[in-house]
């Protein structure tokens, strides 16, 4: 019932709707921005995101070889830019760390899956499809959350594990005045170390930065909830309450499925709970996704379809439990 409710919602909001309620829980986490509908870690892709109303958007993050972040998700260039078409490889590949920014300056980025150039009744106040730099990506967060009348928030991912990432990501949240979950942000990574790092890092500097864990749902035979880390290792959610503020966990791991029980576990030691990726493009099929994991608990959804998660959220909010 709830799903054919949502699926009407979202016809009657249209595409670019904002969000009744944008400071409601759970959380609409714009994947990589508008990734369903645009190039993948672009500014146009992240500002359609905000304006379909997702409270936040995530930049992964890469370095360049002099030493700048950048917004993209693989350490290589080819799966969403024309890099191969402009220079050759190097060291074998096209590692991010092997390009300068210069040279990632020229790089146009290329839509993958169901994403495209355009976007029907959208005209991006940034229409190049160009490589951000973490920076960029800030800078047009408050530029955005001006526009809006609303917070944006920012959700960036360490994607190596490398100390000097952690520096100039912590440096850079510093410098741009965000300290607390009260600012809207949250950072992430699958290495447990790096968060671990990041929390000890950060007590140092004062800031009070929500770190995020990435990983798997794992349920032993005896009931206990634990994350799977990357290596195979399996962590305890009291342990990792120890430093982060919450776990991002797979939605569609058929070894290791989530489910409320995993969901009550982790809010149990304190920690939220953020799905991640929702990538149904379907209406219909995606509000009976969204209902279904929403009602295990979810804190926040990470999804390619920011306009499918809003509209799903509100819905469910507003429906008496």
């Amino acid at each position: 019932m709830r799903a054919a409710a949502l699926l009407l919602a979202t016809a009657l909001c249209g595409p670019l709707a904002q969000a009744a309620d944008q400071g409601a829980r759970p959380l609409v986490i714009a994947h990589r921005g508008a990734s369903g509908y645009l190039p993948e870690h672009t500014l146009a892709g992240y500002e359609l995101a905000a304006k379909m109303g997702a409270d936040y958007i995530e930049p992964d993050l890469q370095m360049t070889s002099d030493g700048v972040l950048v917004a993209m998700h693989d350490d290589t260039l080819p799966r969403t830019t024309n890099v191969a078409d402009l220079f050759v490889a190097r060291n074998g590949g096209y590692k991010v760390a092997d390009f300068s920014l210069a040279e990632i300056r020229t790089l146009t980025v290329r839509p993958t899956t169901t994403g495209a150039t355009t976007h029907p009744g959208f005209t991006p106040r940034f229409a190049e499809l160009r490589v951000p730099t973490f920076d960029e990506v800030i800078a047009f967060a408050k530029a955005q959350s001006a526009l809006a009348g609303r917070t944006i928030g920012i959700y960036p991912e360490a994607k190596q594990a490398d100390p000097a990432m952690e520096d100039k990501i912590l440096a850079t949240l510093q410098r741009e005045k965000y300290a607390s979950a009260a600012d809207k942000v949250f950072v992430q990574s699958f290495s447990d170390a790096t968060v671990k790092s990041l929390d000890a890092k950060q007590r140092l500097l004062g800031l009070k930065l929500p770190l995020i864990l990435l990983g798997h749902a794992i349920t032993l035979p005896d009931g206990s909830a634990m994350l799977a880390a990357p290596g195979g290792r399996m962590l305890s959610l009291k342990d990792v309450a120890t430093y982060a503020h919450g776990v991002g966990v797979a939605i569609a791991n058929a070894k290791y499925p989530l489910t409320k029980h995993w969901v009550d576990q982790a809010h149990a030691v304190g920690l939220a709970v953020h799905g991640w990726t929702f990538a149904k493009a379907d209406p219909a099929t995606a509000a009976a996704e969204y209902e279904g994991f929403l009602t295990m608990g979810l804190d926040g959804v990470f999804s390619n379809y920011s306009d499918l998660a809003v509209t799903a959220r509100n819905a469910f909010v507003a429906t008496p439990k």
